[in-house]
């Protein structure tokens, strides 16, 4: 249950005919405003015993507005503290504080009263009786040792001195030994030791008798006794006679609330058995006990029903004896209906102040006003005194007073104040604002509302949108103004307003509540046998609110768990390494939130990790013997016998039940009980016809089901729940289609299931529709408006009733399309590409559906160029609708648009707003599509190219820069011309003869320039004979090898090398071919050729040729290429490794090509085997290549196969 916290003091309300009686509260904002009589709020004792050892302090304390002064009498005068240099009174309080270190305690004893008074009325306290304790010494005595005869029976007086309070007494011997005792041996009330009869064992020296004086904890010793037992003369057995008390009947009073303790001690041989009966009728139940061996009958809260005759009987072998005692029951005074309460009224008002007390005797009501017999106090014409009543009628201001009621008998006197405080104060709640209460579901909610007002406010009670007041079920208003909810559920969270109103005015307070989910045990730790030596988990999954925070605590048989870093905590899990015999026992999670916990538990058993015979486990028997008991209308009694465990202790019992009425044959789980019981107390639905039965589960699985229950038909009931997920929507403009999900037959609780469906218009005041419907899950309410909000409820109804309440839900009639379109249509273009529209939101009633957002619709017009293609594809861009404008991009240059926006909404779109045109500006163009050389010269290149495809705007003109490139691969310097937008072509004059160039081109527009496209020309020596690209071909032989180098500036992208190896001179004229070995050896070198061979024609085919196509176009811009100007050469031309020059090559005799410090080689420039070596070696091939290679992709090979020595090159130069 929700703990509840009051920030102010209960606030009483009693209302009745005439009387209204209300707590003034302590609120101290409420205090500073509000004037109040005293009213004594803490006092001493009536009966107050000082320890004379310490300072006296006699408490008076007292609260009113303004704050009350003090004064004392004492013995019915008046105390003056001023006088007496040993009282002072505290500071803000009438307490009064005694220093006794000058003055005897003694001194001070007498009666006092405490008077508080303000100008508002006076408050006296009762009669404080101060008495000093006293524990004085026993006189001094000269005990002569008592004789007697075995048999007799014998009495010890004790007598000890008067204390105060009286003193406990008890026997004990010189080692502080309590004295044993039996029914024959027994200690009477007044403290005396009897004997029924004594033995020789009660000789002894030291029997000593104790008085401990509980005031001051001081403990007196009496002289000790001593008895000597003699067996000279055996006595005769007698029968019993009592020792106390004395006749056959005596008299007793007991005043009412006290105890009641009677006595009657008998002696005889052999030792007499007491026993009781209560002459006219029986003994109080459980109020009553025997002690000292029944020879003390004691009943506690002794009542009027307690008196009459009590007859004590004691009896042994040889008769019995009887006594009777007369009980009487005598009262003080009390309170009937408890002491009279504070009345707080305004002018005008009526009330009533009772002190309705009784006592036997009958007691005398005596009234008093500010301290003054009523009698005697001024007149008031509002005010009666009839007896035990005062009744005010039309009390006016003025008329605030305290009122004394003083009750009194011969037995003692109650007395207590109240006033009567007149006051027209306009309500006010005292509890704080916005507080936040916070329960469990299905938990009892108290949400407080602590008032105040004059005269007594009403209070009233509404939630969240106020439709209606709190005042039946599930609610409780209590007269204090708290609102009960006896089960919280989800629903009853949100804001809560307290109402406070009288006839001066209204006050509201908000408070809120919120219902959260409990905190339950998803998977609880389970039962575990671990071997010594071995981990064992516990785990322990909890689900629990999310807002709430938990805390996981484990302990071990509910105490802390040992404080051991072998047992490891985790979030969810308990594990415990290197298990010993000491971790054995039962551990427990628990689940604490600040508002609720839950825990579960499971037992560890640790054996021995020694060898043991196999064990044979197995599944459970099925449970047999089901029997269902304590059969009510929601619930029965399950029990069953569970079957054999086979070794393996039972977890859990799974319980099922099958609904022979709604889904015969299919069995469902019901709930699960621990493998400890063997009882389950089933709660279950109306109208189902319940068949029962249980499977166990250990370690192994689940048993066999047992044979099923008789069957247990539950009655049928109005239905307890409503169907969930309420909604309203519309499927034309002029519909409201209600739906919800249906109740399942379990949760219909009987026959005749029907749904009643109510709806209305939401903020219209109007009543709610209602229809009735069966067997559908839907309703459609016609002629709807379009597009309006209602409130919609679906009520579950059965042949034998309604369900609950249920919740109000929303939704809405049809869509429709909107009838309007956005206005202040603008558009900023912000560049070339981008471009802003903005709009003005369309208003919510013309829309006339859920606004999904808005659509700008907008599409290519034509290209400014007119060159360019007319385009018409329309694009949509869409924006949610708490949108009014958006980005459009992605837009041409230089283009003409045309554009507009529509709402929609889940109909479809709206109208369209008048459509408007903008223009994009010009952008910078692209690369010319193509730059090709179309006629070279000894000393003149053409060059023709294409207008960019993307113009992007007015084409302005073209920049051409070229520069040549000697045959170090260096930059010379650059060139640059100008040319007209309308031009396609140019000759360039002048340049230098046998020269490789390199032209970049690019147009531009007033944006700028675009990027460029490269090419490279050479320019001839002579226009009849083709100029080889190569140059400077030499070779030499070295001790590794030949080596063959050469310069190359031709365009083409592969070059190859071929060469002829002769073996024309023998190291000896001897001729060998005869040999052996060498024919061995002849062969072993022909097949390591022919797998050479074919490893090398596989690795050619791969990729034998180096391309250095891919880096053709990638130059670097000639304008970062200065000249050097120490030798006034050329910087070195660098393109990304593009077209890099071959600065040599050398070949090996073995007759493979070895590169040095180029990458390139002739081999990788050759195109198939055009280029030869003749027989003497010497280069005999012409540069060969296809104009179109280079536009063959990287990476493609010739189409002719390669040659042998082709084949042994690559494969050298791989290796």
């Amino acid at each position: 249950m929700m703990e509840r916290r009051m920030d102010t003091a209960l606030l009483v309300l009693l209302m009745g005919h005439l009387a209204a009686a209300l707590e003034v509260p302590l609120d101290p904002k409420v205090l500073e405003e509000l004037p109040q009589p005293p009213t004594i709020t803490h006092q001493s004792p009536k009966d107050y015993i000082i320890d004379p050892r310490e300072n006296i302090v006699i408490h008076c304390d007292a609260k009113g507005k303004p704050h009350p002064s003090f004064s004392w009498t004492r013995n019915g005068t008046h105390f003056d503290i001023d006088e007496d240099a040993n009282v002072v009174m505290r500071p803000h309080s009438g307490t009064l504080v005694v220093d006794i270190s000058r003055e005897k305690a003694d001194h001070y004893e007498g009666v006092y009263q405490c008077t508080a008074r303000n100008k508002h009325g006076t408050a006296v306290s009762h009669n404080i009786v101060i008495r000093q304790s006293r524990s004085p010494l026993w006189s001094k005595e000269r005990i002569k040792p008592i004789v007697v005869q075995e048999g007799v029976s014998l009495v010890l007086p004790c007598r000890p001195p008067a204390g105060l309070p009286p003193p406990i007494i008890f026997w004990m011997d010189n080692n502080f030994q309590r004295l044993p005792q039996s029914s024959r041996v027994s200690q009477s009330l007044n403290g005396d030791l009897y004997f029924s009869n004594v033995l020789r064992e009660d000789s002894r020296n030291d029997y000593i008798c104790y008085a401990r004086f509980p005031h001051t904890q001081t403990i007196q010793q009496k002289q000790p006794i001593t008895v000597k037992v003699l067996n000279q003369d055996p006595v005769d057995e007698r029968k019993p006679t009592f020792l106390i008390p004395s006749g056959s009947s005596s008299s007793q009073t007991v005043l009412r609330g006290q105890v009641l303790e009677l006595e009657c001690i008998a002696e005889g041989l052999p030792t007499p058995e007491i026993y009781w009966t209560k002459v006219s009728g029986d003994l109080p139940a459980q109020r009553w006990s025997f002690l000292y061996y029944k020879k003390n009958l004691r009943i506690v809260n002794a009542s009027a029903s307690d008196a009459g005759d009590y007859r004590c009987g004691a009896k042994n072998k040889l008769g019995s004896v009887h006594h009777t005692i007369h009980v009487s029951v005598k009262a003080s005074p009390y309170w009937i209906s408890g002491a009279p309460r504070n009345l707080v009224l305004a002018p005008g008002e009526n009330g009533v102040l009772t002190c309705r007390a009784s006592g036997t005797p009958k007691p005398s009501i005596t009234w008093l006003m500010n301290g003054i017999p009523i009698e005697n106090s001024p007149k008031d014409l509002s005010r009666k005194v009839e007896d035990d009543t005062i009744i005010f009628t039309d009390i006016q201001m003025g008329s605030s007073a305290v009122y004394q009621c003083n009750v009194s008998n011969g037995h003692g006197y109650l007395m207590a104040n109240a006033f009567v405080n007149v006051l027209s104060e306009p309500p006010r709640v005292l509890t704080p604002a916005d507080k936040v209460y916070q329960v469990i579901k299905n938990h009892r909610a108290r949400i407080d509302c602590a008032f105040f007002g004059s005269p007594i406010p009403k209070i009233t009670w509404f939630k969240d949108s106020r439709s209606s007041t709190l005042d039946g079920d599930p609610y409780i208003q209590h007269d204090n103004g708290t609102l009960e909810i006896h089960t919280a559920q989800a629903r009853n969270s949100g804001k809560y307003t307290c109402a406070a109103r009288n006839m001066l005015g209204i006050f509201e307070n908000h408070v809120y509540l919120e219902v959260k989910e409990p905190t339950r045990i998803l998977k609880q730790p389970e039962y575990k046998v671990v071997q010594r030596g071995r981990s064992v988990v516990f785990e322990c999954k909890v689900k629990h609110d999310p807002t709430l925070v938990p805390t996981m605590t484990w302990l071990k048989d509910d105490g802390e768990l040992p404080d051991d870093e072998r047992l490891i905590v985790d979030s969810d899990s308990l594990t415990i390494t290197d298990v010993t015999e000491s971790d054995g026992g039962v551990y427990t999670c628990v689940m604490n939130t600040t508002l609720d916990h839950d825990s579960a538990s499971a037992e560890l058993t640790v054996v021995e990790a020694t060898p043991t015979p196999a064990v044979v486990y197995e599944r459970p028997d099925p449970p047999t013997d089901l029997e269902l008991t304590d059969q009510k209308k929601r619930s029965v009694q399950l029990t069953w016998t569970p079957g054999d465990e086979h070794n393996s202790p039972i977890q859990k019992f799974l319980i099922q039940y099958d609904d022979s009425l709604h889904h015969r044959g299919h069995w469902h789980n019901l709930t699960e009980v621990p493998g400890t019981r063997t009882t389950a107390h089933l709660k279950l639905s109306p109208y189902v016809h319940h068949t029962f039965r249980v499977l166990a589960l250990n370690a192994m699985g689940f048993s066999r089901p047992s044979f099923p229950s008789r069957m247990f038909k539950t009655e049928p009931a109005a239905p307890d729940e409503n169907p969930k997920d309420v909604e309203g929507f519309g499927t034309e403009h002029d519909n409201l289609v209600i739906s919800w999900k249906p109740l399942t037959g379990l949760q219909s609780n009987g026959p005749g299931l029907r749904y009643r469906v109510m709806w209305r218009q939401k903020a219209v005041e109007s009543d709610w529709s209602t229809v009735t419907v069966s067997n559908n899950s839907r309703f459609v309410v016609s002629g709807t408006p379009t597009f309006v909000p209602y409130e919609l409820k679906v009520q579950a109804v059965n042949d034998h009733g309604v369900g609950p309440e249920p919740d109000i839900a929303h939704g809405y009639s049809g869509e429709d399309l909107p009838v309007a379109a956005p206005e202040n249509v603008q558009l900023v273009v912000l560049n070339s590409t981008l471009a802003e529209v903005h709009w003005d939101p369309v208003p919510h009633k013309l829309i006339r559906g859920h606004l999904k957002g808005y659509k700008v619709y907008y599409w290519k017009e034509r290209s400014l160029h007119k060159h360019n293609p007319f385009h018409m594809e329309k694009l949509i861009l869409m924006f949610s609708g708490n949108h009014s404008h958006g980005m459009v991009p992605g837009l041409h240059p230089f283009s003409l648009y045309s554009f507009n926006v529509r709402v929609y909404n889940g109909k479809g779109e709206g109208p369209v707003s008048p459509t408007q045109q903008f223009e994009t500006p010009e952008g910078v163009p692209g690369a010319p599509t193509s730059l090709i050389v179309t006629n070279s010269n000894l000393d003149t290149l053409t060059l023709e190219w294409s207008p960019p495809h993307d113009r992007k705007g007015r084409i302005t003109g073209y920049t051409l820069k070229y520069q040549p490139v000697n045959n170090s691969n260096e930059l010379g310097p650059v060139e640059e011309l100008a040319l007209l937008a309308n031009e396609t072509s140019v000759t360039l004059p002048n340049l230098k003869y046998s020269t490789r160039y390199k032209f970049y081109l690019n147009a531009k527009t007033v944006k700028g320039e675009g990027p460029v496209i490269s090419q490279e020309a050479v320019t001839i020596v002579d226009e009849a004979l083709p100029v080889s690209p190569f140059g400077n071909v030499s070779s030499s032989v070295g001790e590794d090898g030949a080596l063959i180098s050469w310069e190359y500036w031709g365009p083409e992208k592969n070059v190859y090398v071929e060469y002829i190896v002769e073996n024309t001179v023998a190291s000896r004229q001897v001729d060998i071919a005869t040999q052996g070995w060498f024919i061995g050896l002849m062969c072993a070198i022909a097949l390591l050729i022919l797998i050479l061979l074919i490893i090398c024609f596989i690795q050619r085919n791969k990729g034998g040729k180096y391309p250095v196509k891919e880096k053709e176009d990638a130059h670097t811009d000639p304008e970062f290429q200065p000249m050097k100007e120490d030798d006034c050469t050329f910087g070195e031309y660098s393109d990304n490794e593009d077209h890099k020059p071959l600065k040599g090559s050398r070949t090996p005799s073995n007759g493979t090509v070895k590169r040095d410090d180029s990458d390139d080689s002739l081999v990788d420039y050759g195109e198939g085997g055009d280029g030869q070596f003749n027989e003497d070696g010497s280069f005999i091939g012409q540069y060969s290549g296809k104009s179109g290679s280079r536009d063959t992709a990287v990476g493609h090979e010739s189409s002719e196969a390669p040659s042998p020595i082709n084949a042994m090159n690559s494969l050298n130069s791989f290796v």
